[in-house]
Formats: structure tokens, sequence, C-alpha cells
């Protein structure tokens, strides 16, 4: 099966941006929303706009609904 990066708002926090990441990945979704926490502090590029762009350009998975 092949696999697709979508959001998954039904277990996210947010907009399932996170999760579905994490989903995908196959890891602990509070371990990418610790990442995306940590690299806010730190500086690492730009991650708000990094998550604003992912959460209006994935499509959310159409399964959860």
């Amino acid at each position: 099966m092949h696999k697709k990066l979508v959001k998954s708002p039904r277990t996210g926090i947010l907009t399932g941006v996170c999760s579905g990441v994490a989903k995908y990945f196959n890891i602990d979704p509070t371990l990418v929303r610790l990442g995306f926490v940590i690299s806010l502090f730190v500086g690492v590029g730009s991650p708000g706009l990094i998550y604003l762009v992912m959460a209006l350009v994935m499509p959310k998975d159409e399964l959860e609904f």
C-alpha cells in the first residue's frame, strides 16, 4: 500500500498536522509536537511558517471521518 501524508484532525490538537506527520513516520505524535515546540524556541528555520503552510496544503484523511 502506498503511504500518503495527510492531516489527522480527529487525533490532532489544532489542525492535525503533527499527528499526520507522526502517523506517516510511525512515531508518537507527542514527539513531533515536542519537536515543533523546541524548534520554536531554538529558532531552527521558521517552524511557525512551516506549520501554517503544512496546515493549508496537507489534505485531510478521508478514512478518519
